[in-house]
């Protein structure tokens, strides 16, 4: 297996920093944030990890020093750890004005964008990272494009992927994306995978929150991740750890602004009034969805009561990776309404919406995109649907649906 694999944020990351003096790269730990950067620089760029103790307390006790004792270009990973850089990377950019002097990293947004935003308004451009999607584990992350289900870019996708059966999407749902585990098809997924949820209790989460009942934290970890793909209750998920409704809202803040999860809010207009308000629920790594909710093998997973919010919760992270890792907001809602019809995601692009349903079937019918004639109500442009489904090659279902293989993501 490579060492490195292309990411599409590369040619992102080095346009903006020809713009911007400061680029901050968040994302949750182990998406690759620091193996990305120091990839692109390699030796033109100084590096200092406040992941070192020793780093740290220099950081914090005289940060004015700090940043003298370094020259820029330079990259300072783990910037949350000392917040107290932020005014004199300010005053240091303000004094030199070059583009591309700082490259931060952090993976705790929580603590981090108050003192960005305050520090280093107009200065900073900020780029979010997830685990490397199926494209860049192909290969293909280069260039890949935000994904949209015209015609024409399905068949050029189509055209670059191999095909994706049930055995491999489901082997590759239960691996998960995050780089250090991909790379090494010998390390053991429940090791991986225990140490990555240890270290973020120990670390983050007190950093955080304080967490004082650890066990507590984490049956809300597994109770979160087992509503995957399901509108988001927190009444129930607060039921289920036993623990205030209060406390499951702050700890499922920390988990979306830590990049673990993602809340997909649903569409609404000043035409419609009937629609949910809820938002649903969205592990960010399909992998440790899979270890949370303890299922032992991919096979085993594919076959359980979970398949099909996994497959939803896997495609719903393909399609941010291609929309984040290309600098592009994510413009993507749900429909869901009182009287039942849902749509699983819309993508709202150019004033138009287009419509994906999810569906575990090879054989998708026009039938599986019915719902998607309910948009026509809202008085807004639709543009073409897709259902994402296990087809092995993509065909038209009406004269603006087509079924998209999976693996075309």
């Amino acid at each position: 297996m490579p060492t490195y694999l292309p990411r599409t944020a590369e040619g992102l990351i080095q346009t903006t920093s020809a713009h911007f003096p400061v680029l901050l790269l968040t994302g949750a730990r182990q998406v690759g944030k620091t193996t990305l950067l120091r990839h692109i620089s390699a030796s033109s760029r100084r590096y200092v990890s406040l992941d070192d103790p020793t780093f740290v307390d220099a950081a914090r006790t005289d940060p004015a020093l700090f940043i003298q004792r370094f020259r820029q270009p330079l990259l300072i990973d783990e910037i949350q750890y000392a917040p107290q850089l932020l005014p004199h990377v300010k005053m240091a950019v303000d004094r030199d004005r070059q583009p591309g002097a700082f490259w931060l990293t952090g993976s705790q947004r929580f603590q981090m964008m108050k003192g960005v935003s305050e520090s280093l308004a107009g200065r900073v451009a900020i780029v979010q990272l997830l685990g490397l999607s199926r494209r860049e584990m192909l290969g293909q992350g280069a260039g890949a494009p935000p994904f949209l289900p015209t015609p024409a870019q399905v068949l050029e996708r189509e055209a670059s992927s191999p095909p994706l059966d049930l055995a491999a999407l489901y082997q590759l749902i239960w691996r998960g994306s995050l780089p250090a585990f991909v790379l090494d098809p010998t390390l053991d997924r429940d090791l991986f995978y225990g140490s990555y949820v240890q270290t973020y209790l120990q670390r983050d989460v007190h950093d955080l929150a304080q967490v004082g009942d650890e066990g507590a934290f984490l049956r809300f970890l597994r109770a979160a991740a087992a509503h995957t793909a399901q509108l988001l209750n927190l009444s129930a998920l607060a039921r289920d750890v036993d623990v205030a409704v209060n406390t499951v809202k702050s700890w499922l803040s920390i988990l979306q602004t830590s990049g673990v999860v993602y809340l997909l809010e649903p569409y609404h207009t000043n035409l419609s009034k009937r629609l949910v308000k809820a938002p649903k629920l969205y592990f960010l790594d399909t992998g440790l969805c899979s270890y949370l909710t303890r299922w032992p093998s991919a096979e085993v997973l594919e076959a359980g009561a979970m398949s099909g919010a996994i497959l939803e919760t896997w495609v719903m992270g393909e399609l941010l990776k291609s929309y984040w890792h290309n600098g592009k907001e994510a413009p993507f809602y749900y429909y869901h309404d009182h009287d039942r019809r849902e749509i699983d995601v819309l993508i709202e692009q150019g004033g138009k919406l287009y419509p994906l349903e999810i569906k575990k079937t090879a054989a998708a019918r026009a039938d599986d995109a019915r719902t998607f004639g309910t948009l026509e109500r809202l008085g807004v442009a639709v543009g073409e649907g897709a259902v994402v489904c296990l087809a092995q090659q993509s065909l038209p279902l009406t004269r603006t649906t087509w079924a998209v293989p999976v693996g075309v993501l």
